[in-house]
């Protein structure tokens, strides 16, 4: 099974927890730059009605308290009520002029002080109002309602009737809301940023959990994925679970099919090797049994090769296989000691931790071991030492021994089908090359190098459950 790549594992441009929270973010963004713009526009709106309806109360008020005096000149019966008209430059002004250009300011408010307001020259029809901007005293910018009218005692007389205020008290509460308001719905986008975080790490929980139980599944640690799922992951979970299942019962067969085969097979074998012996007497009968008997030996060979690398490329392909390491290597060397006792060689183990694991098969992990061992011993001199090392997702087993050695040129063709480093020492050649294809179908390999006890070195490489 490939390994995980942790970049993606973490996060990325491939990343769905990025992907669902740079969505939600930019959702709330756009959102709340929306509501801010669209909530401003609207209390501007309603801040300027209001400031527009109380400057034409005033209008109102000035138009009621209009007469006209013996000189048919404009005049109040009585005051404002707004105490603001009578101090200068408060900021609340009228004023009432003549149709005609020379008659600007006929009738002012004392806030305008010597100052006159200054208005465009459009002709507002009878009772109709018009709102500008204008520039008031001081150079302050007024927002300003007019009106033309017509005096009861003079209706040939046409006035305009002016009301206006400083646009800084629309400007100041217009400022002041909106700082609240960006306040508020930063507040706000901060608070559903964090909600949004929260539900995606909430949300893909369950997503990690799956994820750590196929990292189960792949190391050995479990034979299916375990627990309970949401409704939206829970059929994925059982699919998986029977998926696995499935192949190992497939595993399963094939493997006893192979086994089936490989009896049916050396009976058969077996039968003529009996016969050869039999049929040893004579010349023609001995030769013909001589080559019984080798091509009957190359086909066991030939079986027991197929089979185990059968059963080897099976293993492989399932997940959840895990071999501990330390305690088949000291079974190896147990044995090897009683084969070779004869020879009183010394096997020594160091630096394997106890933790260690094999992410196969433990019958593959004894034939390649084994194969290694017997191999060293078999060339050893009084001392053949193993030695375990961790590199990465690697295992790796160097088996050292203080025989002969191997020429450097020569290293590579024992690993041969049929090849054998010296023909006088039993085998059938096959050992190192079924080592090689096993390490090989599961991702590893093995290379034969000098040995620093003056040997060879067989070094071992196989995938490390974690």
């Amino acid at each position: 099974m490939p390994a995980v790549n942790p970049a993606s594992a973490r996060g990325g441009l491939g990343s769905l927890r990025l992907r669902l929270l740079a969505g939600t973010l930019v959702w709330v963004a756009l959102t709340v730059v929306v509501a801010g713009w669209g909530l401003g526009r609207l209390f501007n709106e309603h801040v300027e009605r209001q400031f527009n309806a109380e400057l034409g109360t005033h209008l109102e008020q000035l138009a009621a308290q209009l007469t006209l005096d013996v000189d048919d000149r404009p005049a109040l019966r009585g005051a404002l009520s707004d105490p603001r008209f009578a101090r200068p430059y408060s900021g609340l002004y009228w004023q009432i002029d003549g149709i005609d250009p020379d008659r600007r300011g006929a009738l002012r408010s004392r806030s305008l002080w010597d100052g006159v307001l200054v208005v465009p020259g459009d002709r507002p029809a009878d009772g109709e109002r018009h709102v500008h901007q204008a520039e008031g005293p001081d150079g302050a910018r007024l927002q300003l309602v007019e009106q033309a009218l017509h005096p009861a005692e003079r209706p040939e007389l046409r006035l305009r009737l002016i009301v206006a205020a400083n646009a800084a008290l629309i400007d100041e509460p217009v400022a002041r809301f909106n700082r609240l308001l960006l306040l508020a719905l930063g507040l706000l986008a901060g608070g559903l940023a964090v909600a949004a975080l929260v539900q995606v790490r909430v949300g893909l929980r369950p997503l990690a959990r799956l994820r750590d139980g196929l990292a189960a599944v792949r190391d050995g640690r479990a034979g299916a994925i375990q627990g309970r799922f949401p409704a939206e992951v829970q059929p994925l979970v059982d699919e998986f679970n029977a998926v696995l299942v499935r192949n190992a019962e497939v595993v399963e067969r094939a493997r006893t099919h192979a086994g089936n085969l490989a009896h049916a097979v050396k009976t058969p074998l077996a039968v003529l090797a009996n016969a050869a012996e039999q049929a040893a007497d004579d010349a023609a009968a001995a030769t013909l049994a001589r080559l019984v008997r080798e091509q009957v030996g190359l086909a066991r060979t030939q079986v027991e090769h197929h089979l185990a690398r059968a059963r080897a490329a099976a293993a492989v392909g399932v997940p959840g296989q895990r071999t501990p390491l330390r305690p088949v290597i000291e079974g190896l060397l147990r044995l090897m000691g009683k084969v070779h006792a004869a020879r009183a060689l010394q096997f020594e183990l160091s630096a394997c931790d106890p933790q260690l694991a094999f992410r196969g098969e433990a019958q593959d992990l004894h034939e390649m071991l084994g194969n290694l061992i017997d191999n060293a011993s078999k060339w050893a001199a009084r001392q053949v030492r193993v030695q375990v090392d961790v590199h990465g997702s690697e295992l790796i087993v160097r088996i050292d021994d203080d025989g002969p050695g191997l020429r450097a040129e020569a290293r590579e063709a024992v690993f041969a089908r049929g090849v054998r480093a010296d023909e006088r020492t039993p085998g059938s050649g096959l050992g190192l090359s079924i080592v090689r294809e096993l390490a090989q179908l599961y991702g590893g390999g093995v290379a034969l190098l000098a040995s620093p006890l003056g040997g060879l070195r067989a070094e071992l490489r196989l995938p490390l459950a974690a």
